[in-house]
């Protein structure tokens, strides 16, 4: 079907796929899962998400807040520096409160003694492929590294923060990880409550070998008699939301290049932050309901003959989702479905250049199309001054 474009559909389906894997890995190997609200946080769809996770993780006082009162569960509150503002409200929300230094651990520790508390421990060990992403990186503020200082404050945590994956699919490369941080903080382990993996694992991947990933954390926590908690983001709604756009104009300067009413600048900012090229779903002609699948510049070459350089309509000179080869010619009121753009795009979203910010909609489990969101001038207006 066609769209008022530009919108996000979070197809309720695919999320339930996923949703499905990380209850089986519950009910296999012991683990509680929390969701990542920095990945993703449209709270409308939680009454589905929350029978199947134990609660939510923050970065923040709002994200905490917000997994309290839309959520429910558990509510695990971190953040890289907390003001003493944050802590006096915090301990409405939160369930647990982890620390990201020893000095906020000792500043802040009498006012949240009541809750469960965590310190983050970076082991200087860490899968990514982004040095701007890497919690390991050189100079990371990300946790503390300093085991003995660590085993001084033992006394004030019940619990331990390990977040050092990002977008981890080889699940290798995290047993070697979790065997490194049972041979090198096993002392520590055996004296707490908790310990969370973090999140960056993406165990819901379809190759991914799932029993494998529940026999491993069982063994863990087994060894150290230890609550495991896990804080997927991207796990969590991989595959289940697209991008829809629609193409304005078509226009040619060595190549032909078709502009669409959005952008990754504003509406899929980590395309142009980790400069990668976009995926396309699918093709809703503009006369034709049936969707056309596409393929991107790198598969089938010799079916596809029409390349395109598909862009946005911001004044930034590189606003470009990339470059595709199509089946047919595209023309103007043609839309194109963008994969994965629920996590870290919409939680992204900003109003640069003046751009509509995309409508939510959901594709309900029954097959409906359901609008839950739409933005106007006045929601752009009051986003930076007040109202009158």
């Amino acid at each position: 079907m066609l769209h008022k474009t530009p919108c996000y559909v979070i197809d309720e389906h695919s999320l339930l796929k996923n949703l499905t894997k990380i209850q089986w890995l519950r009910d296999n190997s012991g683990v509680k899962v929390v969701l990542a609200l920095k990945c993703f946080s449209t709270w409308s769809v939680f009454e589905l998400m929350r029978q199947y996770m134990d609660g939510t993780t923050s970065s923040s006082l709002y994200e905490a807040r917000l997994g309290s009162e839309e959520f429910g569960g558990e509510v695990h509150a971190y953040s890289v520096a907390f003001s003493q503002e944050d802590i006096s409200e915090l301990k409405q929300y939160a369930t647990k409160v982890i620390f990201n230094s020893i000095s906020q651990l000792k500043a802040f520790h009498h006012d949240v003694s009541s809750l469960d508390i965590g310190l983050r421990i970076n082991p200087q060990v860490s899968y990514s492929d982004y040095d701007l992403a890497d919690p390991a990186r050189k100079y990371s503020r990300l946790g503390v590294t300093d085991y003995a200082s660590i085993l001084d404050v033992t006394h004030l945590i019940n619990g331990v923060m390990f977040h050092y994956n990002c977008e981890n699919s080889d699940f290798e490369s995290f047993s070697l990880s979790l065997d490194y941080i049972s041979d090198n903080y096993s002392s520590l382990l055996a004296q707490l409550d908790w310990v969370s993996l973090g999140g960056g694992i993406y165990f819901t991947l379809d190759d991914y070998p799932l029993d494998k990933f529940a026999q491993k954390l069982k063994a863990f926590s087994k060894q150290f008699d230890i609550q495991v908690y896990l804080e997927p983001g991207e796990a969590v709604i991989t595959g289940s939301a697209t991008l829809v756009t629609t193409i304005l104009d078509i226009v040619h300067n060595e190549a032909d290049i078709a502009i669409v009413d959005s952008s990754i600048e504003a509406h899929m900012l980590d395309l142009l932050i980790y400069q990668e090229p976009a995926e396309i779903e699918g093709i809703t002609a503009s006369k034709d309901i049936e969707g056309t699948e596409l393929q991107d510049k790198d598969n089938e070459k010799d079916t596809q003959k029409y390349p395109y350089i598909v862009a946005g309509k911001t004044c930034l000179a590189g606003d470009i989702f990339g470059e595709f080869n199509f089946k047919k010619p595209l023309k103007t009121g043609d839309q194109i479905h963008f994969s994965d753009a629920a996590g870290y795009s919409m939680v992204k979203t900003n109003w640069f250049n003046g751009l509509r910010i995309p409508s939510i909609v959901f594709k309900r489990l029954d097959g409906h199309y359901e609008t839950i969101k739409t933005f106007n001038y006045q929601d752009f207006k009051n986003n930076l001054s007040d109202v009158k």
